[in-house]
């Protein structure tokens, strides 16, 4: 029985994953709580069991009070007279320790009663062990199952089988879970409640991507690489600053890794969520310029006084520095610290000539030592090329060249000689005509080309002979005339 005992307290501490004391001390008070309900002893029930053997002792324990009218609580207080009959030694204030011999816990009612003790010890005891384990990881990455999906939060089960909530607020509003999906996110805190602790997690915090960083990349591990700001905005775009510690060490391309395979891993973690990687740099406008890429940026202006950041842009380039619904800005303004004020190029240089405004002529703006845009039609002139105009005449020297023509079809020539003083004449009228445009030996000949197919449709009629019949068809002649065509 005793052995039995001890291997159902093994058992114990295998499915709980609890010590072993903390089951003994569960088990002794639910003992406690049948030998006091069954035998009705006074005092307080103390139950001890044999680490060893399984063998147990019960005790009761009583406040000395000097007399009678003094007993508070007659369970738990006892006068010193009637004290001393069971110790001589004890004296007012102690407390009286009395043994009692028990075999028999009780019957089915106590053994439903000790059960219910155990398992709440144990509930509580699960609960302790959770926030002892959890109440110093806060910021870390966890892993779990979704357990059930409900309106306002959703249950992940840890490996541990501890339950975490992931309030509406800490999700993504583009994701959807459902029951048994595997999820990570970040642990946000450890609360104590009456139903024991409560973990919150989040997936759309910006340290969740900062967490993610440091497990994808072991640059961001030993030091090397160092993350000086993240600034999101969860399911759609993320911006995050990295700096090199030591040299030689790309901070943005550790962070990519080779074949983006690095940067990969953490958008299909995330869902697709855009993630720009930008080297952080000391000078606070070199980092505003990296934070608002990928657009070009001109010049950059920074006022400590107001902590606000001027930006000069190419005019093209204003929606994609601003980004959609003003999201690049945004995120640029919440990485860098400052406020972020952002103007078209021409703008910036009106400003600039009017001698006011955040453009006004200063050394450290490298927009005055820019060229100014007047001399650029001076690279235009030579697209113009008006001495080019002359060019023309040539081409009426060469406007004769379609008489030579014809000496592609010589046999037109030699079958039809009486029309060569109409060809010429047709080659000589275009030319005096001419203002200085070249002519196609097509465009002369053309009328040439349609006598000609005037004669060939004449030549396919067919002919007629009189025979002793009458007029006949001549099928022969037929063939006669079709054959030169092929």
């Amino acid at each position: 029985m005793k052995t039995d005992f001890l291997l159902a307290i093994k058992q114990l501490h295998s499915d709980k994953n609890l010590d072993d004391e903390v089951i003994f001390h569960a088990v002794e008070r639910g003992m406690a709580a049948a030998v006091k309900r069954r035998y009705e002893l006074p005092g307080n029930v103390i139950v001890t069991i044999d680490r060893y053997d399984g063998g147990m002792e019960v005790w009761s324990e009583q406040e000395v009070v000097e007399i009678e009218e003094d007993i508070a609580d007659p369970d738990l207080q006892i006068e010193l007279e009637r004290a001393r009959t069971s110790d001589p030694s004890v004296h007012i204030g102690s407390t009286l320790r009395i043994k009692h011999d028990i075999e028999n816990v009780g019957g089915r009612i106590e053994a439903q009663t000790a059960k219910q003790v155990v398992l709440q010890a144990l509930r509580e005891a699960e609960r302790e062990a959770v926030f002892a384990k959890y109440s110093g990881e806060e910021g870390g990455i966890v892993s779990g199952d979704v357990q059930r999906v409900e309106p306002h939060q959703v249950i992940v089960e840890l490996g541990d089988h501890t339950e975490t909530v992931m309030p509406a607020q800490e999700q993504v509003r583009m994701e959807r879970y459902r029951t048994g999906q595997r999820v990570k996110a970040i642990m946000v805190e450890v609360l104590r409640a009456n139903k024991g602790p409560q973990i919150v997690i989040s997936r759309s915090r910006p340290e969740f991507v900062r967490r993610l960083f440091e497990l994808e990349v072991p640059e961001i591990t030993r030091g090397a690489v160092e993350i000086r700001g993240v600034a999101r905005e969860a399911g759609h775009r993320t911006k995050i600053a990295v700096y090199s510690r030591q040299s030689g060490v790309d901070p943005v391309g550790s962070c990519i890794g080779m074949r983006a395979m690095r940067i990969q891993n953490i958008v299909n973690e995330l869902h697709g969520e855009r993630i720009d990687v930008i080297h952080w740099d000391p000078d606070p406008r070199r980092f505003v310029e990296h934070a608002l890429s990928p657009a070009q940026i001109l010049a950059v202006r920074i006022d400590p006084e107001t902590n606000t950041a001027e930006c000069a842009v190419p005019d093209m380039q204003l929606s994609l520095a601003i980004g959609r619904e003003g999201q690049n800005a945004r995120l640029a303004a919440r990485l860098t610290g400052f406020r972020i004020d952002i103007k078209p190029q021409t703008v910036a240089e009106r400003l600039q000539q009017e001698d006011r405004g955040p453009f006004a002529p200063q050394p450290e703006l490298p927009i005055a030592a820019e060229p100014p845009p007047e001399p650029q039609p001076v690279r235009a002139e030579p697209r113009v090329e008006p001495q080019v105009a002359p060019a023309p005449p040539p081409p009426v020297e060469i406007a004769p060249a379609p008489t030579s023509t014809p000496v592609e079809k010589p046999e037109v020539v030699e079958e039809e000689p009486e029309l060569e003083p109409a060809l010429q004449a047709i080659e000589i009228a275009p030319a005096a005509q001419d203002d200085g445009q070249i002519r196609f030996g097509e465009d002369v000949l053309r009328r040439e080309q349609e006598q000609q197919q005037q004669r060939d449709r004449r030549r396919r009629r067919p002919r007629y002979h009189e025979s002793e019949e009458g007029l006949e068809d001549d099928p022969y002649s037929e063939y006669l005339e079709y054959e030169e065509e092929f």
